[in-house]
């Protein structure tokens, strides 16, 4: 497949760091869907002509999301995204799928059945493997792994054994373990990849030849004054 023609669908976007990774691996994100508007001005701001829809998702189509992409049923190379994971972190109250918040893996579920794209890379956090015994997990593996009919034909996703990851083994200066679940429609076996060899980098290593930082500007002292109200209707 042409690295033109891997295009991408984004879900529960935030500012873009899962899109920078598939577009340094060749994909394009075509189409972008976040609610928070703080993150909608810094995808404008890096990726100027990326169609946004600044909505929440459970008031999002999948004919919206494909117009606004320009893209067809079946044509997107993948569906990625985070969907909020504070229902199932370990820092939090861990309601799981009794909250809204949590409710919103099954959308994410929605758009890659209606969206048909080839394949899809979900990220969560570690705890949403452990949440009741595992019934999220498996509840959305299920989900995912149903057979879809599109015109007149049968579609399935073979989903590859969900696996946590942490960054450090993959040279980010910071120990992060997060939930990857892989899944594709088109038959190919899915291999996680493997740790880094090397010594994990410090973040010295990473940022330590910066140049020192300018005084914060009217702009991010706003964002920085916001963070409390954003919490509250963000859940971040």
């Amino acid at each position: 497949m042409a690295k033109k023609n891997l295009k991408v669908i984004s879900l529960f976007s935030g500012a873009g760091g899962l899109d920078i990774g598939f577009d340094r691996a060749g994909f394009k994100t075509a189409v972008a869907v976040e609610l928070d508007p703080s993150c909608c001005d810094t995808l404008r701001t890096n990726i100027p002509d990326l169609p946004i829809i600044n909505r929440s998702i459970t008031e999002v189509s999948a004919a919206e999301i494909l117009e606004a992409g320009n893209l067809e049923v079946g044509e997107a190379a993948l569906v990625i995204g985070g969907p909020p994971c504070q229902s199932f972190s370990l820092a939090g109250m861990r309601k799981g799928l009794d909250d809204d918040r949590g409710k919103l893996l099954f959308e994410f579920v929605r758009i890659v059945r209606e969206t048909l794209p080839k394949g899809f890379v979900l990220e969560n956090v570690k705890g949403l493997t452990n949440w009741d015994k595992g019934r999220a997990m498996n509840l959305l593996i299920e989900e995912l792994s149903k057979p879809i009919v599109f015109n007149g034909v049968v579609y399935k996703y073979q989903i590859a054994p969900p696996r946590v990851l942490d960054a450090v083994n993959y040279g980010a200066p910071q120990f992060r373990e997060r939930l990857i679940l892989v899944g594709n429609r088109i038959g190919k076996p899915y291999e996680y990849p493997k740790p880094f060899e090397t010594p994990h980098k410090t973040v010295w290593e990473a940022i330590g030849n910066l140049p020192e930082p300018d005084q914060p500007s009217e702009t991010a002292k706003r964002v920085a004054g916001c963070i409390k109200d954003r919490i509250e209707k963000y859940g971040y």
